[in-house]
């Protein structure tokens, strides 16, 4: 009897208790595993600081800039070094769609300046000084000069703004385009030829923006005496003579077809508007004046040479809901946005 009892509990266990354990302990390890893969796919999240796939540029993988204040050339990623020229050349506030286009002109700029330079910096491809090339600033520099609480969406937003747009440059004819830019055009841009002469670039022809008098770049004065006007022309034209008595003794002999002024007679000489604004200090070629008692009143309208893409122009359309691609095509004429 007690044998009997023995194989039936025996037998209990072998059907019942076993089983149950084995699954107990099967379905611990696998909820063991799931954790692990969940943490470890966390953890492939929080290290992921993009969303958007990492683009093959082949030739144009890196680039070399050179520091103008220090003289050093420093290699890095073409999208790490624009993230520093976007962040550099336009205000974070504005429109993210208006910062896509900033990113892909300023990648555009970037490869012609590496395809076109001859050698123009040496063994580097390009330097940071706005006034030659484009303007850029470190990660570092950036966040110094934002509020600490806003750096960081800051630096994500113009991070969006760049990979958003991997790979994506302004060509015509099948040809990357000198993608010019400025700040502010006044309303209206300028043609390349009635800035810097030579060839008129078909893809860089006058076009009106609507909203750009709403921004502070849009107007300016400039005021200055009579006597420091002669002084200042002097250094450049040593023969000027202006007598302030005779009627138009400061006159505007032409304008370009934007209304810009192509030249101007100041006295006895007669030089480009592009010349007196340098001459200056004057944001934009777009001005008239007044001649007071002992001095003369420049309003200026628009900052910047107006070649190409308005800064401003772009906030604005981006604003009225136009997206990157189309604002550059408002530029820019007859241009197409494609991958190299």
């Amino acid at each position: 009897m007690k044998k009997f009892l023995f194989y039936v509990i025996a037998l209990f266990c072998i059907v019942f208790l076993i089983p149950s354990i084995c699954t107990k302990t099967k379905r611990q390890a696998q909820t063991k595993d799931n954790i692990e893969n969940v943490e470890e796919t966390k953890s492939t999240e929080n290290n992921d600081t993009s969303t958007y796939p990492k683009y093959n540029y082949s030739n144009f993988a890196t680039i070399k800039l050179y520091h103008s204040k220090t003289g050093e050339i420093e290699e890095l990623p073409i999208d790490e070094y624009l993230y520093g020229v976007v962040s550099a050349e336009m205000p974070v506030k504005y429109d993210i769609e208006a910062l896509k286009a900033q990113a892909v002109v300023a990648r555009t700029y970037t490869i012609y300046q590496i395809t076109h330079s001859n050698g123009k910096h040496g063994d580097a491809d390009i330097c940071d000084n706005y006034a030659c090339c484009q303007a850029w600033i470190s990660k570092e520099d950036r966040f110094a000069k934002w509020e600490e609480k806003e750096a960081e969406d800051n630096w994500q937003k113009i991070v969006n703004a760049v990979d958003s747009t991997q790979g994506k440059v302004i060509t015509y004819n099948g040809e990357v385009i000198d993608a010019f830019f400025h700040s502010n055009s006044g309303g209206i841009t300028e043609t390349a030829s009635n800035v810097w002469g030579g060839q008129n670039f078909p893809y860089l022809q006058s076009v009106e923006t609507s909203g750009e008098d709403e921004y502070s770049e849009y107007n300016s004065e400039v005021e200055i005496s009579k006597e420091e006007l002669i002084n200042k022309i002097r250094k450049k034209h040593s023969e000027i003579e202006i007598n302030y008595d005779e009627q138009d003794s400061i006159k505007i002999i032409e304008l370009t077809e934007s209304g810009r002024v192509k030249t101007i007679k100041l006295g006895n000489i007669e030089i480009a508007g592009t010349e007196l604004r340098t001459l200056l200090g004057l944001k934009s070629t777009n001005f008239s004046f007044e001649i007071r008692d002992n001095s003369i009143i420049f309003f200026v309208k628009g900052y910047g040479h107006g070649v190409g893409m308005s800064q401003t122009g772009a906030d604005s359309l981006a604003k009225q809901g136009i997206n990157y691609e189309d604002i550059i095509k408002h530029f820019y004429y007859n241009v197409e946005i494609v991958g190299i």
